[in-house]
C-alpha cells in the first residue's frame, strides 16, 4: 500500500469526543483512518501515529505483512466495511506476531490474524503483554499461537464472539489460545477448533470465565485437551459445547491444577449447563483434576457419547446426565430435542451460582435466552 507523507497523515486526522467512561482520558480523541486512499497507508504506520485514547478506523481488506506494536492506553483499533485480513507474509512485529499489544483498555474489533510463524515457535496472531485487552469478533487461523499472553499479574484479557481455528504446527505444543499468569481471562461467544497437538484453551489466570464457547475439535482435529487450567484457579465453565475427536491427542477434555494449586489465589471450579461431546470409544473419565485445595462443583452438565464427568462425593450438585450421542451430533445444534426423556430435568442452582442467560449460537455468538434453562445442557429449547 501506498504511504503519504507524515505530514499530509496527521493534517488529515478528525478529532471527535470520546464516550464517556471513567478511565477516558480528558483530551479529544482523534480518529486515525487506515486503508488505500486513506491518509494513513498501514497499520504499521497508524500504530507510530497513535496517541493514548485514539480510536484507529481501518478500511475492509487485505494487510500482507503489515506487523504492528501497539503500546498506547485507551485504543480502539476497528475494521470497518468487513474485515481487516492480516497475513503475516513471514513477518512478525518484534518477532513475536502480528499485533504486540501492551496498553490499558484496548478494543480490536473485526480483525482476522493468519500464519503467524516465528523462529521460537510461538508466532501468535496477538501478543497481549500488558494491561487490559478486548478482542470482539476477531478471527485466528493458522497461526503457531491463535492468542498468546505474557505474565502480567495485572493483565485483564476478554474475547468476545471470536474464532480461533486450525493451529499451525510450532517448534512445540501449538495452543490456539494460553493466558499465562495473568489476572484474568474472559471468553463469551466463541468458536474454538481445528487443534494439533496443543489445547485448545490453556490458562494460567487467576480469574478464567469460559461463558457460551464452542470449543469442539474439528473432525481431524488433533488437540489435546480442550481445555487445561494448569495451575487452578477461580474457574467457571458456563453453558458451552465441548467435544473431542476421534484423533484427539488425549482421551481427557478438561485437566485442572495439573502443575499445582499456588499460594495466595482462589482455587474453584464450576461445571455447570455444559454439553460434553465424546466421540472417542473411551468410558473413563473425561476430567483431569489434581487432589488439593479445590472447591468443585458441578450441576445440569449433559455428556453425550461414553465416559463420564468422575465426580467425587461433594462434587456433584444434580442434574448431571449421560445420553447417547444423539441423531446428528455433528450439527452445530447440540441440543435436546423435544420431547426427550432429560428434557426440563435441570436442577435449580444453589445461592451463589447463576444460571445461564445466555447460549451459543453457531457461528461464534450468543443470544439471550427467552426463559428460564431448564434443560441439562448448554442449549435450551427456548
Amino acid at each position: 500500500m501506498r504511504r503519504r507523507p507524515l505530514l499530509h497523515g496527521l493534517a488529515a486526522l478528525t478529532f471527535v469526543p470520546r464516550p464517556g467512561g471513567a478511565q477516558a482520558p480528558t483530551a479529544p480523541t482523534r480518529v486515525l483512518r487506515v486503508g488505500p486512499g486513506a491518509s494513513i497507508g498501514s497499520l504499521a504506520e497508524a500504530a507510530r501515529l497513535a496517541r493514548p485514547g485514539d480510536r484507529v478506523e481501518v478500511q475492509a481488506g487485505d494487510y500482507p505483512g503489515d506487523v504492528a506494536q501497539w503500546t498506547q492506553d485507551g485504543l480502539q483499533l476497528v475494521a470497518v466495511g468487513g474485515p481487516v485480513r492480516l497475513r503475516a507474509a513471514g513477518r512478525a512485529a518484534a518477532g513475536k506476531g502480528l499485533f504486540v499489544i501492551a496498553g490499558e483498555n484496548v478494543l480490536v474489533e473485526g480483525f482476522e490474524f493468519s500464519a503467524a510463524q516465528v523462529a521460537d515457535g510461538n508466532g501468535a496472531g496477538v501478543r497481549f503483554e500488558r494491561g487490559s485487552l478486548h478482542l470482539r469478533r476477531c478471527r485466528f487461523v493458522d497461526c503457531e499461537m491463535g492468542v498468546l499472553s505474557n505474565n502480567d499479574a495485572d493483565a485483564r484479557l476478554h474475547l468476545e464472539d471470536c474464532e480461533l481455528a486450525q493451529a499451525r504446527p510450532g517448534g512445540g505444543y501449538s495452543h490456539l489460545l494460553y493466558a499465562g499468569r495473568i489476572a484474568e481471562l474472559r471468553l463469551s461467544g466463541c468458536w474454538l477448533h481445528g487443534g494439533r497437538r496443543g489445547h485448545l484453551l490453556k490458562s494460567r489466570a487467576a480469574i478464567n470465565r469460559v461463558e457460551y464457547c464452542r470449543l469442539i475439535d474439528d473432525p481431524r482435529g488433533e488437540a489435546s485437551y480442550e481445555l487445561e487450567f494448569p495451575e487452578g484457579g477461580d474457574t467457571l465453565l458456563l453453558g458451552n459445547l465441548i467435544g473431542q475427536s476421534l484423533h484427539s491427542d488425549n482421551r481427557l477434555m478438561l485437566a485442572y491444577g495439573t502443575d499445582g494449586y499456588p499460594d495466595g489465589r482462589t482455587h474453584a471450579l464450576d461445571l455447570l449447563h455444559n454439553t460434553w461431546i465424546n466421540r472417542l470409544p473411551w468410558p473413563g473419565p473425561l476430567l483431569r483434576v489434581r487432589p488439593g485445595p479445590l472447591r468443585l462443583r458441578a450441576a445440569n452438565n449433559l455428556i453425550l457419547g461414553p465416559g463420564g464427568l468422575a465426580l467425587e462425593p461433594g462434587w456433584d450438585l444434580g442434574g448431571n446426565h449421560r445420553a447417547s450421542l444423539l441423531a446428528g451430533a455433528l450439527d452445530p445444534a447440540l441440543r435436546l430435542p423435544p420431547g426427550h426423556a432429560l428434557s426440563g430435568q435441570a436442577v435449580a442452582l444453589p445461592d451463589g451460582l447463576a444460571p445461564p442467560r445466555r447460549q451459543y449460537v453457531h457461528p461464534a455468538h450468543s443470544v439471550a435466552l427467552a426463559g428460564p434453562a431448564l434443560d441439562p445442557g448448554a442449549l435450551q429449547q427456548n
